[in-house]
C-alpha cells in the first residue's frame, strides 16, 4: 500500500515523510486512530516507504520489489501481529499471528478499515474472546533477533495492541524501550485508554484524523458510488470509512424519509404507530439500525446548529433544510442533549446485540414522551 491510495490526510504523510528525510524516525510509534479511520492504512504505507529502494518526495515508487511485496503483504521483513483466538483447527500455543498469515491477507486485500469483527469473521473467531498472547510476545523478540533479510528495516506491525495479554505487554517493554538496530515498531490502536501505560510510554503518538465528509465522498465517487448518495452516505458515517463502505453495499441506505416519519409519529403518541415502527426496525439489518440511529443524530446536530450555529455547517441538502426549521420549534435547545444521548445509548444497547425490537421501542415511547414535554428535565 502506498500514501496515495489513502484519500486525504495529506498533513500526516507529510510528517511521516519528513521524518525520513531528516533521520529522525522514531523507534516505536503508536498510530491512534477512531474505527474506520486510515491508522492501520497509514502504518502499512509508512513501512512501504520506509523499505522502498526509490523513494520519492512524497510516496514509495510502488514499483521496486520491496514495494511489489509490501503490495502483497509478503515482505520478509515487515511482520504483522494481531489479536486472535482458537478455531477448530487451530489451538492451544499454536494460536499465534504467524498461523493465521493466510486469513489475514485476505482480510487486508478487503480493505485496510475493517474492526476486530470483520477480522474474527475471517479466520472463523467470531463470538470468541480475541487476545495477542504471551506466546505470541515470545515470537515477536525471535523473529527481532535475526538480521533483516533485504529491508532497510526490520518491521514490526501490532495492530490492535489494546488486545494485548499483560503478560504479552510486559513481556515486550524491553524490545520496545531499546529494540535492536534498524528495527521499527508500528502500534496500530483505536482505543488508548485499554493500552497499558508502560506500553503508552514507549511510543511515540501519531494522531490520525478522522476523514473528513469531503475525503469520504471522494473516496466513494472513485468506487463507483452515484455522487448524490456518496454526499448522503459521507454525511451519515462521520468521518468512519468503515461504515460508509458497509453502508454503500446496503440497499436501505436512504434513512431520511423514514427518520423524519418515525419522529413525527412519536410527536404524535400513537401507540399502535410506534410499535409497527418497531417491528419494521427489528426486520432491518444491525448496519441499517444503526445508520438510522445515526441519521437522527445527525439531525439532532443540524438542529442544535440551526438553534446557534452558522447555518452553513447544516451538513444536509437544501431539500431537507426546512424540515429542521420545523423540527426546531419542537426540539428546543434544552432537549437536544438529552435526546442526543437517548439515541446514543440505543446504538450501545445495539452494539451489544440487545433485542432491537426492545431497544427501539423503548427509545420511541422515551422520545415520545419527552417530545411532548414543555420542559425536558436532564436526568442526572
Amino acid at each position: 500500500m502506498q500514501f496515495s491510495a489513502i484519500n486525504g490526510l495529506e498533513e500526516t504523510k507529510n510528517s511521516l515523510i519528513e521524518a525520513v528525510k531528516k533521520g529522525h524516525v522514531a523507534h516505536t510509534q503508536l498510530f491512534l486512530g477512531t474505527e474506520g479511520s486510515a491508522h492501520l492504512a497509514m502504518a502499512i504505507a509508512f513501512a512501504t516507504y520506509l523499505n522502498c529502494d526509490d523513494p520519492g518526495d512524497i510516496d514509495s515508487c510502488g514499483k521496486c520489489p520491496s514495494c511489489v511485496k509490501n503490495q502483497k503483504y509478503i515482505h520478509p521483513d515487515v511482520h504483522y501481529i494481531f489479536p486472535v483466538s482458537s478455531t477448530d483447527k487451530i489451538k492451544g500455543k499454536e494460536v499465534v499471528s504467524n498461523n493465521f498469515m493466510k486469513e489475514w491477507r485476505q482480510f487486508l486485500e478487503g480493505g485496510v478499515y475493517g474492526d476486530v469483527t470483520d477480522w474474527s469473521l475471517i479466520f472463523g473467531g467470531e463470538n470468541k474472546h480475541l487476545n495477542i498472547s504471551k506466546e505470541e510476545s515470545r515470537g515477536i523478540i525471535q523473529k527481532l533477533s535475526l538480521k533483516a533479510f533485504e529491508g532497510k528495516y526490520k518491521i514490526m506491525i501490532i495492530w490492535m495492541p489494546e488486545y494485548m495479554h499483560p503478560s504479552a505487554a510486559n513481556g515486550l517493554l524491553k524490545v520496545l524501550e531499546e529494540p535492536s538496530e534498524a528495527t521499527i515498531f508500528l502500534l496500530v490502536a483505536s482505543d488508548a485508554e485499554r493500552i497499558l501505560g508502560t506500553i503508552m510510554s514507549r511510543t511515540q503518538l501519531v494522531v490520525i484524523r478522522a476523514f473528513n465528509d469531503q475525503e469520504i465522498n471522494h473516496q466513494l465517487v472513485s468506487e463507483g458510488v452515484p455522487v448524490n448518495k456518496a454526499a448522503h452516505l459521507a454525511r451519515l458515517a462521520s468521518g468512519n470509512l468503515r461504515l460508509a463502505h458497509r453502508l454503500a453495499s446496503e440497499i436501505e441506505n436512504d434513512h431520511a424519509p423514514s427518520v423524519k416519519e418515525w419522529m413525527r409519529q412519536c410527536y404524535a403518541t400513537d401507540l399502535s404507530d410506534l410499535v409497527r415502527w418497531s417491528d419494521e426496525f427489528h426486520k432491518m439489518t444491525k448496519i441499517s439500525q444503526k445508520g438510522f440511529l445515526r441519521y437522527g443524530l445527525s439531525l439532532l446536530r443540524d438542529t442544535l446548529l440551526d438553534h446557534y450555529g452558522d447555518p452553513s455547517l447544516i451538513r444536509l441538502p437544501e431539500g431537507e433544510k426546512d424540515f429542521i426549521k420545523k423540527f426546531a420549534q419542537v426540539v428546543t435547545p434544552d432537549k437536544i442533549e438529552p435526546l442526543t444521548r437517548l439515541f446514543s445509548e440505543a446504538l450501545f444497547h445495539l452494539e451489544r446485540n440487545a433485542s432491537a425490537k426492545m431497544v427501539f421501542l423503548d427509545l420511541s415511547l422515551t422520545v415520545s414522551r419527552q417530545l411532548k414535554q414543555k420542559e425536558f428535565a436532564v436526568k442526572n
